[in-house]
């Protein structure tokens, strides 16, 4: 018995150094496809013709400390439809600027969403977003919100 090798067999080092080889690259392409920026939505000529129908009121905002010794930034609104559709999502980008005008962060969120549920035609609806990611240089003062999407009830998921 002193030529037989006491190690793993050929083919099972085979299969594990196959495995080893996908699990590698596929934690590379998972972490290149994170760090690339997400595609913001493009608002639609329909959506954009729409936007004269919608109208953002009462908007406030507040900083609080939370539990965790945090500041979070809290907006408050109203979105108001006086069109003739009913709205499945609605989202803003909320745009921070730093003290020279600059942004400082862009942030897109849903206030019409599956958590508020659609808004109707003639329907106000309020809406509250919380920040705790803003960096720290931004100009202290409300955002810019800028509608960036716009889903009707009787759209097809996705378009």
């Amino acid at each position: 018995m002193a030529g037989r090798s006491s190690g793993l067999p050929v083919p099972v080092l085979v299969t594990i150094a196959v495995a080893m080889a996908a699990s590698t690259g596929g934690f590379f392409f998972l972490q290149n496809r994170r760090s690339r920026p997400a595609k913001p939505p493009v608002l639609t000529s329909e959506a954009a013709a729409y936007l004269a129908h919608l109208q953002l009121t009462d908007v406030d905002m507040e900083l609080a400390e939370n539990y965790l010794k945090q500041t979070v930034t809290t907006i408050t609104g109203k979105i108001t439809n006086k069109g003739p559709r009913t709205l499945r999502l609605v989202e803003v980008n909320c745009v921070f600027r730093d003290l020279d005008g600059r942004i400082a962060l862009r942030q897109p969120v849903a206030i019409v969403g599956r958590k508020t549920g659609p808004v109707a035609t003639g329907q106000t609806r309020p809406f509250e977003l919380a920040f705790d990611n803003i960096p720290a240089g931004w100009n202290q003062a409300l955002p810019d919100l800028v509608i960036s999407q716009i889903l009707f009830q009787d759209s097809a998921p996705g378009s």
